[in-house]
């Protein structure tokens, strides 16, 4: 229990919901055409797309997970951060500028360009659906802590109710705004994120003196674990199992982010590959700040807050920010660091519902069932009725989900996205021989050993932190599978290619290769 002010706290929350949907109204009306709702008519700066790619990005397992995980684990829960920050240096290098020139709205775009067609834009669809799913169930349940603190609900019914509303809620974003709102909407939030842990980081060293040593000795004080968590070892490193598991969770951070399809779709909000390089530059220097305040956000909240105090609340470790906002600036803080999470959610599952609505829409519906003819207007439509569906399936996981580490649950999303979808595409940018069956191979290889090893886990089954704690069906040891299904997604790719199918087309790959380098013939301005 806060004390906190509910009516504060819902008017901030308040006006933030009606400002933003005023401005995705606003950007909707010039919504005319299928790439105006997909890709914003590509008429973002590189600057404006970097901000909204670090609103996009900054999710509610950042801001409340990672905080929470540091706040509770130390040293061991800023590991998270380090691997989404050197992430970004792979999208830099290898994917922004040659995604750019060769895709027009989706990932399957790239995927398919010298491929069959249907069967591989299936494949991409079934991928980002997927991926798309299990990181917006990661938001809803970061949503259902949220509103849990911010109400004082402390009933499971009642936190499902509000996981059901916020769903709705951030759906209507989609459905009225598109690329061209959603986009609006993350830039504010990603605005309001950096203002918000910048000023909470300055008021949290204040509050000691500006004396870091003096915040993190009362912090070792208020944890049972005492120094060590200062130290590497708390969760990861105590047996060879779990050093085992940190090195698959890094490797599903550092290679699942330049491949998640809701960031790879920003590339194409951009007019050349030059603006999508310049915003990959702005979104690292924003996360790298961001995440170094979390590191104080962390440690801060377990020196005036404490651990205990933290797990008991409502939404566990994710309650730690917002816990520390109370104890440091009342219902007021409480309620604006409420706010701007929640806005951070939106924001994220905005971007989601987007992603997932327009893959099946213009990969399945426009290319697979019409064969590339479909009428702009159908497209859309399909687009806008993939949405709400997508939301009902985010609200029920949700649900389920609720009262996880955010964090967590998102580093499942990630080893899903480096599994399905990065072994796809640098095989399709960069090697020659990759045909269709390897690329069916490697997709579908991924995505089906990455899923079944997660539901064979500890994540779901067996361990009191499991989705399903009472239930124990796991065989596969370690939480996060990306050690293992990585590796066998390029090998599957590797294996369908050398062992037989069509041989690869060479016009279509000196086509890609040419329009990937230089953008010539991919209609950019």
């Amino acid at each position: 229990m806060t004390g906190a002010n509910t009516a504060i706290n819902l008017t901030v929350f308040g006006v933030f919901v009606l400002l933003t949907l005023y401005i995705v109204y606003r950007a909707s009306t010039r919504n005319v055409s299928a790439s105006d709702y997909y890709a914003a008519g590509s008429s973002f700066t590189g600057t404006q797309n970097g901000i909204a790619l670090s609103g996009d990005f900054l999710s509610a397992a950042s801001f409340l997970g990672i905080s929470g995980a540091i706040a509770v684990n130390g040293y061991d829960g800023f590991l998270y951060s380090i691997g989404w920050v050197v992430a970004w240096l792979i999208g830099l290098m290898l994917i922004a500028e040659r995604l750019r020139n060769t895709g027009r709205f989706t990932m399957g775009d790239v995927m398919a360009f010298r491929m069959r067609q249907r069967p591989v834009r299936a494949a991409a669809a079934n991928a980002t659906l997927v991926i798309s799913l299990f990181y917006m169930i990661a938001q809803m349940a970061g949503a259902g802590g949220l509103m849990a603190l911010l109400l004082d609900v402390h009933s499971k019914v009642g936190q499902a109710i509000i996981i059901a509303v916020v769903g709705i809620v951030m759906v209507l974003y989609v459905l009225v705004g598109g690329m061209k709102g959603t986009t609006w909407v993350q830039i504010i939030k990603a605005v309001l994120l950096l203002l918000t842990v910048s000023l909470l980081t300055i008021f949290l060293i204040g509050k000691f003196g500006f004396d870091m040593s003096a915040m993190l000795d009362r912090a070792t004080q208020k944890s049972p674990l005492g120094e060590a968590v200062l130290s590497p070892g708390v969760k990861y490193g105590a047996t060879d199992l779990s050093k085992i598991d940190f090195l698959s969770l890094a490797l599903a951070l550092v290679l699942g982010t330049a491949a998640l399809p809701h960031v790879l779709m920003r590339f194409y909000t951009v007019p050349n590959a030059k603006e999508a390089r310049k915003s990959v530059v702005w979104a690292t220097w924003m996360m790298a700040i961001f995440y170094s305040c979390t590191l104080v956000i962390g440690f801060g909240a377990m020196a005036l807050v404490g651990t205990d105090k933290i797990t008991g609340a409502p939404g566990g470790e994710n309650s730690a920010a917002p816990l520390l906002a109370f104890q440091i600036g009342g219902t007021v803080l409480l309620g604006i660091v409420c706010a701007v999470a929640f806005a951070t959610i939106l924001a994220v599952v905005a971007g989601l519902t987007l992603t997932a609505s327009a893959s099946f829409a213009h990969d399945v519906y426009a290319n697979v069932i019409k064969h590339g003819e479909a009428d702009p207007r159908d497209e859309v439509r399909v687009a806008r009725i993939t949405a709400v569906c997508v939301g009902v399936l985010a609200i029920v996981g949700g649900i389920a989900a609720n009262g996880q580490n955010v964090a967590f649950l998102v580093a499942l999303a990630f080893a899903l996205a480096a599994s399905a979808n990065l072994p796809t595409l640098l095989y399709s940018l960069f090697w020659k021989r990759f045909n269709t069956r390897g690329t069916l191979w490697s997709i579908y290889g991924g995505l089906t050993s990455c899923v079944l090893l997660i539901v064979f886990s500890p994540a779901i089954s067996g361990s009191k932190s499991s989705v399903f704690p009472d239930a124990d069906f796991a065989f596969f040891p370690l939480s996060n599978p990306g050690i293992v299904s990585i590796p066998l997604s390029f090998l599957a790719g590797f294996l369908g290619t050398v062992l037989g199918g069509e041989p690869a087309d060479r016009e279509k790959q000196a086509e890609m290769e040419v329009r990937g380098l230089t953008g010539i013939g991919s209609g950019l301005r």
